[in-house]
């Protein structure tokens, strides 16, 4: 079993003393693993930090082994990061719940796409709400995307405010009645309609999160994994830190 694929570096583990284990989402071939010889070296390190973009060859004896990658680096975002701290955890964030939520070895080609632009959009300076948008699509490109459209009582397209935490439909300020504590927050620049004239404020950004978190945690998760990584919850603290919210 041999392929060459586009990828993004999402995790390095070491293996032993001088070689590593390393996870990248690919154009074609979606999340895959795969042994990088002297992947641990100090140099080998520098050129696979998550974000990475690069060239993914890959080669096993059998297909479901986890057999051994090379990977060519051809652009790496997390340099141009350093100095925006939100930025760098969004870039971290993105690649750890992937590794959380993508099923290894089932391509996920408009997902590949979504991420590239994310790590453009990020290092171009792109509002920060850019992120939670890519979430959204993580949740439709996973099978599990939300219905914004309408309201899911009155039908009408018009003051969403609210998302059904049980089947993830917008509903509308008149309809969500006296079940309006139990809905989760829609904020305004994911609602259809919106034009916000400036990027969202870290209260809405938090509330997003919130929001896109919920049904992560309910539908996407994959066996084993217990909670959304610890890049995610860092980003949410500092969010709420800067805004004074209560965080997600």
């Amino acid at each position: 079993m041999e392929w060459r694929d586009a990828g993004i570096v999402l995790r390095v583990r070491r293996h032993g003393e001088a070689h590593a284990v390393v996870s990248v989402l690919t154009s074609s071939h979606g999340r895959q693993s795969g042994l990088v010889r002297g992947g641990g070296s100090r140099r080998s390190r520098a050129q696979l930090e998550p974000g990475t973009i690069g060239v993914a060859d890959w080669r096993a004896r059998l297909e479901d082994q986890l057999g051994t990658l090379s990977f060519e680096p051809l652009e790496a975002i997390a340099p141009d990061l350093l100095s925006d701290p939100d930025r760098l955890l969004a870039l971290s964030s993105a690649c750890a719940v992937l590794e959380s939520t993508v099923t290894e070895r089932v391509p996920v080609p408009d997902l590949y796409d979504a991420t590239l632009a994310l790590l453009s959009a990020l290092r171009d300076g792109t509002p920060l709400e850019v992120y939670v948008q890519w979430e959204m699509a993580l949740l439709t490109g996973l099978g599990f995307g939300l219905d914004l459209t309408c309201c899911a009582v009155t039908g009408t397209a018009a003051d969403l405010r609210y998302v059904s935490p049980r089947t993830g439909r917008a509903v509308s300020e008149a309809g969500a009645g006296v079940y309006r504590d139990r809905l989760l927050p829609l904020p305004a620049f994911l609602r259809p309609d919106c034009l916000l004239s400036g990027p969202a404020d870290r209260l809405s950004l938090g509330q997003g999160l919130s929001l896109t978190g919920h049904f992560l945690r309910r539908h996407a998760l994959l066996p084993g994994r217990q909670d959304l990584p610890e890049a995610r919850a860092m980003l949410i603290h500092r969010l709420a830190g800067r805004s004074g919210g209560d965080g997600a």
